[in-house]
């Protein structure tokens, strides 16, 4: 059963969100790219605040854990693909961006298989930031001025290099976890 605390609750209410996402921006509803921009908006808001939230009160669950990132792909994902199904965004750049979030997402599995958890680098806020801020242009700006396909690209190169970052770095952070450990178990032998 999942512990419904605010976190969870606020990661829920983002995965329920995507549909509404989609269909506003696919299903001709009036005023759909409106309603779409202000709930992907709400949903992304979410995305940093349920991990706050989590971690000022101590309530990180497991399903958080598990759940969040998945939640912010799905967003995102589903988001790129409505705007590709629109001819908003090429379909080159959503494949490398969601090429890059599953390809981390398996990294981040054989990690933790590893008992390593790799947190969010400070590129990848960056990327995530840029990544919300360009759907949400593309979503409002129809068509796109230029400046919102140079957030595109600008957040297209943050992914990348994120990925990078996390694809070369993964090896290194084993090995500082697997160091920490070591010190940590060497100052608290058990008995």
């Amino acid at each position: 059963m999942v512990p419904l605390n605010l976190p969870n609750f606020l990661t829920l209410l983002r995965i329920l969100a995507v549909p509404v996402v989609v269909v506003a921006l696919l299903d001709g509803t009036p005023n759909g790219d409106m309603l779409a921009a202000i709930v992907f908006a709400l949903a992304a808001l979410t995305d940093g605040l349920d991990g706050y939230i989590a971690r000022s009160r101590d309530s990180v669950t497991t399903f958080g854990k598990l759940m969040d990132p998945l939640a912010d792909k799905l967003l995102i994902t589903a988001a790129l693909i409505s705007l590709v199904s629109l001819n908003r965004l090429p379909a080159w750049v959503a494949m490398v961006i969601i090429a890059r979030e599953f390809a981390i997402t398996g990294l981040r599995s054989i990690a933790a298989d590893r008992g390593v958890v790799i947190a969010a680098s400070w590129m990848g806020k960056v990327k995530t930031v840029l990544q919300i801020a360009a759907v949400f242009a593309l979503i409002i700006f129809n068509p796109a001025p230029l400046w919102v396909d140079i957030l595109v690209y600008l957040a297209l190169a943050a992914t990348v290099i994120s990925g990078f970052d996390y694809f070369f770095g993964l090896r290194k952070r084993i090995e500082e976890q697997r160091a920490k450990e070591k010190s940590v178990a060497k100052q608290d032998p058990v008995p």
